[in-house]
C-alpha cells in the first residue's frame, strides 16, 4: 500500500461525508499494520457536539474490528466541492491517535494536488497519555 493509494481510500471515502452544516467533506483512510484498511468520513449532526470527525470514525470501525495496531492515516477534506486546502486532525482526532497509536505514527494530510507527511509527534507534542505518568481514576 503506498501513500497515495491511502490517499485515494480517503478521497473516496469524503464523498460519503454527511455534511449539510459545514459543506465541508473529510474523509479518512487508516492502515493498520496488518494491511487492512479502515474508512470513515465526518458525520455531521444539527446540534453539533454529537458531531464526530473523520478520523474517529475510522479508527473506532477498526478497533471495535478488533484491530490495535496502527501504521498510517490519510486525511482528505473538501469545502464547496473543492479539495484544495489541508484538513489537518483536529485536537480531539490527535488525542484519539495518542491513545492508540505511538508518537511514530504516520499522518497524511492530502489536497487534490499534494499531501504533507507528519508523525503524530509532529501534531500533537505534548501529549495526554498514562505512558507519559498521567493515568485517568
Amino acid at each position: 500500500m503506498t501513500e497515495k493509494d491511502l490517499i485515494k481510500n480517503a478521497k473516496a471515502a469524503a464523498k460519503m461525508s454527511y455534511s449539510p452544516y459545514s459543506n465541508c467533506r473529510v474523509g479518512a483512510a487508516l492502515l493498520c499494520d496488518n494491511g487492512r484498511i479502515y474508512t470513515g468520513c465526518n458525520i455531521e449532526n444539527a446540534s453539533f457536539s454529537p458531531t464526530v470527525c473523520a478520523e474517529r470514525t475510522a479508527f473506532f470501525k477498526a478497533i471495535s474490528d478488533g484491530e490495535g495496531e496502527f501504521k498510517m492515516i490519510a486525511v482528505y477534506g473538501e469545502k464547496d466541492g473543492k479539495g484544495d486546502t489541508p484538513f489537518y486532525p483536529c485536537g480531539v482526532c490527535r488525542q484519539v491517535m495518542a491513545e492508540f497509536c505511538g508518537s511514530d505514527f504516520t499522518i497524511l494530510v492530502a489536497t487534490d494536488d499534494d499531501y504533507e507527511k507528519f508523525t503524530l509527534s509532529d501534531l500533537l507534542p505534548h501529549t495526554f497519555s498514562i505512558e507519559k505518568g498521567v493515568a485517568l481514576k
